[in-house]
């Protein structure tokens, strides 16, 4: 379970867009520090629930793995 912590700012606009953009019809997680994140809404609690400067670096390693693959490739195909 995740815990939110209520000092740190929400995420911004563009960031939950983001993240509502990427995980759109995305059928392969994404990995962050060992987590997998099947929806925007997993990421976005897992994002809140870091510190600053934590949550921008773990922000920077979804937006990479955003530019791989969204979708199992079928190897027999």
């Amino acid at each position: 379970m995740t815990v939110i912590n209520e000092d740190t700012p929400p995420l911004t606009r563009a960031q939950n867009r983001f993240l509502r953009r990427t995980f759109n019809g995305r059928t392969i997680p994404i990995v962050t520090d060992g987590r997998h994140l099947a929806t925007y809404k997993d990421a976005g609690r897992y994002l809140l629930s870091l510190d600053f400067l934590a949550r921008e670096q773990a922000y920077a390693e979804i937006k990479e793995q955003a530019k791989l693959s969204r979708r199992a490739v079928d190897p027999t195909a």
